[in-house]
């Protein structure tokens, strides 16, 4: 049987995310970049990270095996040509996205799906004017997709039910956790989730209700360690006896009622640059690169305890 093959477009963090996706999936990966010197670092930063999966223990191969599956393309037609997807993450300005959407529609294969990593672009902005415009859809994922299995799947208004089951089908293969967001709205389904609870936070910040630190506390010892593993509905389901219905009773007055007091953030330059002072008495400018790196390898740890945990699971019930 032939492995897929996958094209990787723009070999920024995300594509090179995405290209350890589907290459330790056991996909074929052409990874193109319109910057030579981006695509120049590409794979030697693939395998620092491919390295690092393997020191969690998140890969079963070799390293090198992984990485010899991604190759690096110059030409845009060498990458997509005879390709199963076109994994696009080029900059968010809607006319350069669709002025690559219509050179990729015309070099790829006619069942080719074309799929965009948008964190915020309707596909239907992009795709209008296409030949093939059925084939073409948002795959959004978290970054980075190595390490956070969510893809949100969003078609235009034209794209075809058959579109978006394939997808799923190769997202799922890929080792992902794709969702479908039933039509197009602007953010996608997570980007709006966390606009709400970051939008109350700066809010909370900006009236002094408590310092940057101390929200961030809130988050990381309080919400975040229940929504690593259950959503928001499984939540309120387990905090009352009588489920989500009990649950509504008992708090729902409760948070109706903070609409009244709610004040939306109005990223004030003032507010903006507290919040910025005050990040960076914590981590200096210089230093966010290798704190990402430590946020990256957190998630290894937890991605590993979540696999093993989930292994525990499937022997106490075998």
């Amino acid at each position: 049987m032939v492995n897929k093959r996958v094209a990787v477009i723009g070999s920024g963090r995300i594509g090179r995310a995405w290209a350890i996706v589907f290459a330790r999936a056991r996909f074929e990966v052409r990874l193109y970049d319109a910057d030579p010197t981006m695509l120049d670092g590409a794979i030697p930063s693939i395998r620092d990270s491919v390295a690092d999966l393997r020191e969690y223990g998140l890969i079963e191969e070799p390293d090198e095996q992984i990485v010899s599956r991604v190759t690096a393309c110059e030409k845009l037609a060498d990458a997509v040509h005879d390709v199963d997807l076109v994994q696009e993450n080029i900059a968010e300005i809607v006319e350069v996205k669709r002025a690559l959407f219509a050179e990729l529609d015309k070099l790829t294969r006619p069942d080719t799906l074309l799929a965009s990593s948008t964190s915020g672009l309707p596909a239907s902005t992009f795709t209008e004017d296409l030949a093939g415009r059925a084939r073409c859809l948002v795959a959004h994922p978290v970054n980075p997709p190595s390490l956070v299995p969510l893809v949100e799947l969003c078609g235009a208004p034209w794209t075809t039910p058959q579109t978006l089951a394939r997808a799923r089908a190769l997202y799922e293969e890929a080792g992902q956790q794709p969702v479908i967001v039933t039509r197009e709205i602007p953010g996608f389904l997570l980007n709006r989730l966390q606009g709400v609870l970051l939008d109350e936070a700066l809010s909370l910040f900006a009236r002094g209700y408590a310092s940057a630190a101390d929200l961030d506390t809130v988050m990381r010892d309080g919400l975040g360690l229940r929504w690593s593993f259950m959503g928001p509905f499984e939540t309120i389901d387990l905090n009352a006896p009588g489920g989500v219905p009990d649950y509504a009773k008992r708090y729902g007055a409760m948070y109706r009622s903070f609409a009244a007091d709610s004040v939306p953030f109005d990223w004030s330059q003032e507010s903006i640059a507290r919040l910025d002072a005050e990040r960076r008495d914590v981590l200096p400018r210089d230093e966010i690169e290798s704190r990402s790196r430590w946020r990256d390898r957190q998630l290894m740890a937890l991605l590993a305890h979540r696999r093993a945990m989930s292994k525990s699971d499937d022997d106490k019930t075998s």
